[in-house]
């Protein structure tokens, strides 16, 4: 067994390494901190609870596919829980405790060992477990809403104070893993942007190499209520008042809409359309689309912002430029600032049937 000296120059050159990778995505894909679309008013309570996902702890499920790794060695063998422990490097944890919890669950039968080791054997439901742990490696908008609610919680319980921290050093963490794979640099690169967007983080740039982040005022009343960072974002507002405003390419406000019409004769509710045209004018360079695209986005934007502060819009009018809107950001790509687009979409098309 290497040396306590010997481990800690591993985490450190780690640690170094996880810092450089996510530095060099930084600057491939640089966080932007909007002025964003926003409602003031008085907002809706959020739902407290479990988070969105209901993730198992992440420690059992890097577990249950290193005993999958074990089992294809030595298919019959009972393991030692003990060596993923120390392979891991995860001396919080308790070995006895995480083949208790397994088998608890029906993954493992336990056994002990002449050393009184806590040695285990994966079940069918533990290997069943495990090729749903795989196929949901795939799940995208899963892995990003983990990452999400995984980082806002170790921030908070890190640096809860608002001080400012090195937000790589997440990923050295036990909870930076999904489904028992780890958390990638771009992943938490995105949601750093989209926490920063929506003011649960704040971007601290301290010099052209060197970024950290703080959690917001907002981000601590998030984590104090126990929901999800989702729960947080998608709360209602009753009686808000929005504040639209949509920039050109150049960045140059070209409407301003803080009291839009609501008396229309034909029933249309413009809000949603509004806030979709606001969103595209303020995220367009964020969407990954290409210029001529992007122009194209920025002009129907445009236009659906004109038509939903008319005094009377028309429903097909709104129907038209929100769906062309919302195939555009279909072609954009996968990015977290085209699905918040895709799904603002949505909802306003969804309100014209309602």
């Amino acid at each position: 067994m290497a040396s306590s000296s010997s481990q800690r120059r591993a985490i450190e050159k780690h640690l170094k390494e996880i810092a450089k990778d996510y530095e060099r995505a930084a600057k491939r894909n640089p966080i932007r901190v909007p002025v964003q679309t926003e409602a003031t008013g008085t907002g809706g309570t959020m739902p407290s609870g479990a988070t969105a996902e209901g993730h198992d702890d992440p420690v059992l499920a890097r577990l249950l596919i290193w005993l999958d790794e074990q089992a294809h060695q030595n298919p019959s063998h009972y393991v030692d829980v003990t060596r993923f422990v120390e392979e891991q490097q995860l001396h919080d944890e308790d070995p006895s405790v995480l083949a208790y919890e397994l088998e608890h669950r029906g993954l493992v039968t336990s056994g002990r060992g002449l050393d009184n080791t806590p040695d285990v054997h994966l079940t069918d439901a533990g290997r069943a477990a495990i090729h749903r742990l795989k196929r949901r490696r795939g799940d995208r908008a899963a892995r990003l809403r983990y990452t999400m609610d995984a980082f806002h919680r170790w921030l908070f319980d890190t640096a809860g104070d608002q001080e400012p921290i090195n937000p790589a050093l997440f990923l050295a963490t036990s909870a930076a893993y999904f489904a028992g794979s780890e958390i990638t640099g771009n992943e938490l690169h995105e949601t750093l942007a989209y926490l920063s967007q929506h003011k649960l983080i704040e971007h601290i740039k301290n010099s052209d190499t060197e970024s950290t982040v703080a959690i917001t005022p907002r981000g601590v009343s998030c984590a104090l209520t126990g929901g999800s960072v989702q729960d947080q974002v998608n709360q209602p507002s009753a009686g808000a008042t929005y504040n639209n405003y949509l920039p050109n390419a150049k960045g140059v406000i070209i409407g301003e809409q803080q009291h839009f019409p609501q008396n229309n004769t034909d029933g249309v509710d413009p809000t949603l359309f509004v806030q979709l045209a606001g969103y595209i004018g303020q995220f367009s360079t964020t969407l990954g689309a290409s210029d001529p695209d992007r122009a194209e986005l920025e002009r129907v934007a445009q236009e659906l912002h004109t038509e939903a502060t008319a005094e009377n819009p028309d429903a097909g009018r709104l129907r038209q430029f929100a769906t062309r809107l919302k195939d555009k950001l279909l072609e954009a790509g996968t990015t977290i600032a085209a699905t918040v687009g895709v799904e603002m979409a949505d909802r306003a098309l969804a309100a014209l049937t309602q």
